[in-house]
């Protein structure tokens, strides 16, 4: 029973220090994600496009709010002199523009999140992706990233590496 027990400790012993061993010779490495994320030119690209894609829209729904604004203005001034037919027609448009407006904000929102939700899921794969390229070609045995990172010393730190490969390939290097 004793040698069991003693073999039990030196077993337990020898694995302790394997791994204090092993980790001593794990390469770690650290990425701000969001740094990345806010900083490649992809991610100022991402923003331009869709700023010009949905601009033209936003124009749109800023005019018509500006007319619907002008027309409450008008059936607030002008319904005292009004007849009561022309103002339940304007009072009827007002309604219905302001529905349509609704429906117009409404729908434009939705396609705005699904089309920064598309562009935020192809940068993330893209930035993903360059990580682990450096990850290989460094042979770095863990990356972590600053959810779960309270500090990380500047030699550990990939952030620089992955923002130049980022903007290499923005220039047209792949």
């Amino acid at each position: 029973m004793p040698t069991i027990l003693v073999s039990l400790i030196l077993a337990l012993t020898l694995l302790g220090s394997a791994g204090m061993a092993l980790a001593a010779e794990a390469r770690v490495a650290f990425v701000n994600i969001n740094f990345i994320m806010e900083r490649s030119p992809q991610a100022e690209a991402a923003l331009s496009a869709l700023e010009k894609e949905f601009s033209p829209r936003d124009a749109e729904l800023v005019a018509e709010r500006d007319a619907l604004r002008q027309m409450q203005e008008r059936l607030e001034r002008d319904a005292d002199v009004m007849g009561a037919e022309q103002r339940a027609e304007l009072e009827r448009n007002f309604r219905n523009r302001s529905r349509e407006f609704k429906r117009a904000q409404d729908m434009f929102s939705e396609d705005l999140n699904v089309r920064r939700n598309e562009e935020l899921g192809r940068l993330q794969r893209l930035v993903q992706n360059v990580i682990l390229e450096i990850a290989q070609q460094e042979r770095y045995d863990l990356v972590l990233t600053e959810r779960n990172v309270l500090f990380a010393s500047e030699r550990i730190n990939i952030t620089d590496k992955v923002l130049e490969r980022l903007r290499q390939q923005g220039q047209g290097g792949r």
